[in-house]
């Protein structure tokens, strides 16, 4: 599909009367201007909206979704991406632990809203992101108006520390009222395999909805196609992607209803 590209800035109540832009990549189909899709939020890296980060986001929408990613750090910075460097890097990770878990929440709070406000949006949301998108396309599926969430080598969720002070994002895993896809990879050195563990664990027990992959060869940010430090894969990059419209083809443009009842009991045939 064709991809029209906008801004919105919203107003925040975490900077001071300040806003956060949200990027909008919205597909257009020729003679048909009322036509309504699905809205899917991205959650970028440490970096904000990169290059990569707007390029996936323009896969996403050419599949019939219309995508919103906002800037992450706006109570920090403006709008623009940070640089694949030293410095660049140090101000992510700095702004990462600085701002208030509240602030993270109301981020994508207002990233829904934004795209439910939309006539063209169907009223069906999904989110995913990438490494710190990953763990805040986690907490936006807490929004029990997200049906569909894939998580790209999410950070910090088994150690509790997005933030200022502990995340409780582990601890609310039960809240999670959509369907979860976790996606790591075994070589992933900022989420060990104990972390991996963790995770799988605790989604388990609280039952929740998911799946669970790990790549056997796959290191941190194998999505990454700019500036990865030799990381990025393409070809599992591209069987990634394909989950990801699985799940999304599956749970946000069918007719699906509402989901009734929890799991269901597997006939024990061969």
């Amino acid at each position: 599909m064709l991809i029209q590209e906008t801004h919105r800035d919203v107003p925040t109540s975490a900077d001071n009367a300040g806003s956060m832009r949200i990027f909008l990549f919205h597909p257009t189909i020729p003679n048909y201007p009322h036509a309504q899709f699905p809205g899917v939020v991205v959650f970028s890296e440490i970096y904000q909206v990169t290059g990569p980060v707007a390029r996936f986001a323009r896969q996403i929408a050419g599949q019939g979704y219309i995508v919103a990613a906002p800037s992450t750090y706006h109570e920090f910075t403006g709008p623009e991406p940070l640089a694949y460097d030293g410095p660049g890097t140090d101000a992510g990770n700095e702004w990462k632990v600085k701002k208030k878990l509240s602030a993270y929440d109301e981020d994508a709070t207002l990233s829904v809203d934004v795209l439910l406000g939309l006539k063209t949006c169907n009223g069906r949301i999904g989110a995913t992101g990438m490494c710190l998108g990953g763990h805040l396309a986690y907490r936006c599926a807490l929004d029990k108006r997200v049906s569909a969430t894939v998580c790209y080598f999410a950070t910090d969720i088994h150690s509790h520390t997005l933030g200022a002070g502990r995340d409780d994002s582990l601890d609310r895993a039960g809240d999670i009222v959509g369907e979860l896809v976790m996606i790591f990879g075994k070589k992933d050195n900022h989420v060990p395999p104990e972390g991996r563990d963790l995770i799988r664990k605790t989604l388990h027990d609280q039952g929740v909805c998911f799946s669970f992959y790990e790549v056997a060869w796959a290191q941190h940010a194998f999505i990454r196609d700019e500036l990865s430090k030799g990381r990025y894969d393409p070809a599992l990059a591209g069987i990634c992607f394909e989950m990801l419209k699985e799940l999304f083809g599956r749970s946000l443009t069918s007719g699906l209803g509402e989901r009734v009842g929890g799991d269901y009991k597997v006939e024990d045939i061969c």
